[in-house]
């Protein structure tokens, strides 16, 4: 399996809240805490992310 190639989500703050999203994988957006690049990823397929990203606005 391809590595994930994560990058700061632009909606980070400067308070450590901070959402990296990997979006190289095609059919995959995988999701992570930042802090923790060691921890868990979350993976999403396109419709459950739009509808993760539309639930947050």
């Amino acid at each position: 399996m391809p590595e994930f190639n994560f990058t700061k989500s632009s909606y980070s703050t400067a308070a450590n809240e901070c959402l990296e999203v990997a979006r190289n994988i095609p059919g995959t957006i995988a999701v992570r805490d930042s802090k923790t690049p060691g921890g868990p990823v979350l993976r999403l397929g396109p419709a459950a992310w739009t509808r993760f990203t539309a639930a947050l606005h």
